[in-house]
C-alpha cells in the first residue's frame, strides 16, 4: 500500500500529531519521513524520524513507553498525519503523560500535570 504524502514541502518530513485513542489527549508532536510512516503502518508501533539524531526511532524502544497505533489519519493537504495510539507509560521524555504539560499565562509557563515517571531512570541518564 502506498500513501502519497507531500514530504517535499517540508524538507522530506511531515508533522505527526499523536493523540490518545481512548480519551483524545494530544500526547506529542513528532516528525515522519516516508520510511517512518511505512514502518509505523507495517508494525503497528509508532516510528518517527529524529531530527537531532538523523535516524529512525521507535517510540518506547529504550524507555518501554511504547505507542501501539490504532489509526493513521492524513489531513486534507497530505502534509500532516494524526496517529491515534494506545500509550504505555508517558509520551513525554520529561516524565509526563503528554508533552503538553505546561500552560502559558501572564506570569509565564505553569506546570499543570503530574510527572508519572522519573525521566533519569527511564531514559538512562
Amino acid at each position: 500500500m502506498t500513501i502519497e504524502l507531500d514530504f517535499d514541502k517540508q524538507g522530506g518530513l511531515v508533522p505527526a500529531i499523536v493523540q490518545d485513542a481512548t480519551d483524545g489527549t494530544v500526547l506529542m508532536v513528532a516528525y515522519m519521513n516516508g520510511e517512518a510512516l511505512a514502518k509505523t503502518i507495517e508494525t503497528g508501533r509508532a516510528t518517527y524520524w529524529s531530527r537531532s539524531r538523523a535516524t529512525l526511532w521507535v517510540k518506547g524502544e529504550s524507555s518501554g513507553n511504547v505507542q501501539e497505533v490504532e489509526e493513521v489519519l492524513v489531513d486534507c493537504d497530505n502534509d500532516t498525519v494524526l496517529l491515534k495510539v494506545r500509550q504505555t507509560g508517558g509520551a513525554c521524555h520529561k516524565g509526563y503523560r503528554s508533552c503538553f504539560f505546561r500552560r502559558a499565562g501572564e506570569s509565564g509557563l505553569e506546570v499543570v500535570a503530574e510527572r508519572i515517571f522519573d525521566p533519569d531512570e527511564v531514559n538512562g541518564k
